[in-house]
């Protein structure tokens, strides 16, 4: 009687070492903590990098601190592309890219970069709602491991920044423009009639100034950031690309979250970048102001032969193969 009464006692010891040990390991669960390393090559002084402080503030609120996004500005981390390949290996890092860069992955995705496809931030919230679109977000995804955690980054639309006045597409013909060096950038530059020459950011500068490249198409932030108003002598408001950037992580790093973290992590992330596009937007005008007050002549869009330059912007369609894809989104999208 007593062996099994000692036996008894025994056993409810083990049950209650289990429960302990199971309770144990769901709380070191529920405070789990993450750490997502997100890149940009824009500079700290640049709006979109508040934007990501922004975001990784509401996230770690929202998440009590377990998890933290630590936002790398300056590209610290490294180039765009090899931090792209990086969170496709599981990495725990993240990235402010483009459909054009993407496009390298799932080829359409890359007309949200074409000239003349969205012109306005509407345009972008409606994108949110394609189905084409979001097919091409699940390809990235299941195809390739690049979670796309939203587009609502909107860095506005970019225009010729050059030595000479442009009003139609024959005003670029034999001028040298800096692009990103993707083929949906480089394609649409030389559909508007231009040469394109890939270059870094960076060396935009010097390259008006000593004559290596003839100007560079750019939004209107990137010419004070990097104050191109002292190497060139025009602005003129093409408005031929509207700039959305991606935020994009890797498929085994999101996975690895709890589904309540990846909703935050998405919801904030859209949040933020809606929030930052529009305050960019409402910038624009003093921008402008600040440009000219530096010498340099602003050709506004209604000086500017708009109808031949989107004319003009369908080779890039044609040549790669993304006209069906542009007018199946815009059947979408109402437009």
């Amino acid at each position: 009687m007593k062996k099994a009464k000692r036996w008894v006692s025994l056993m409810m010891v083990m049950v209650l070492v289990f429960l302990a040990s199971a309770c144990g390991k769901s709380e070191e669960g529920s405070n789990q903590k993450f750490v997502l390393k997100f890149n940009h090559v824009l500079a700290e002084s640049e709006p979109f990098h508040q934007g990501f402080l922004n975001w990784a503030q509401a996230v770690k609120e929202r998440t009590n601190g377990n998890l933290e996004i630590q936002v790398f500005p300056s590209a610290q981390l490294g180039v765009e592309e090899d931090i792209i390949e990086q969170l496709k290996q599981g990495v725990n890092v993240g990235q402010n890219t483009d459909s054009a860069r993407l496009g390298m992955y799932v080829p359409d995705i890359a007309v949200m970069n074409a000239p003349y496809f969205a012109e306005t931030i509407e345009d972008v919230e409606k994108l949110n709602d394609s189905p084409t679109v979001k097919q091409w977000l699940k390809d990235l995804e299941d195809q390739h491991d690049i979670k796309v955690l939203s587009f609502n980054w909107i860095q506005g639309l970019r225009h010729m920044v050059t030595n000479k006045p442009v009003k139609s597409p024959a005003d670029l013909q034999g001028l040298r423009i800096r692009t990103p060096g993707v083929p949906v950038w480089q394609e649409s530059v030389r559909s508007l009639g231009a040469a394109p020459v890939a270059l870094p950011f960076g060396e935009v500068y010097i390259g008006i100034q000593q004559g290596a490249i003839d100007g560079a198409e750019l939004v209107y932030r990137n010419v004070t950031g990097g104050k191109l108003y002292e190497a060139a002598k025009y602005v003129s408001e093409t408005s031929h690309i509207m700039l959305i950037n991606f935020q994009v992580v890797g498929k085994k790093f999101f996975d690895s979250l709890p589904k309540e973290y990846q909703d935050i992590l998405i919801e904030e992330c859209n949040k933020a970048g809606l929030e930052i596009s529009k305050k960019m937007e409402q910038e624009t005008e003093q921008l402008k102001k600040e440009i000219a007050a530096h010498g340099v002549t602003i050709i506004p869009a209604n000086e500017i032969d708009i109808a031949a330059f989107k004319k003009a912007g369908e080779a890039a369609y044609t040549k790669l193969n993304l006209v069906q894809a542009r007018d199946t989104v815009f059947k979408e999208m109402g437009k």
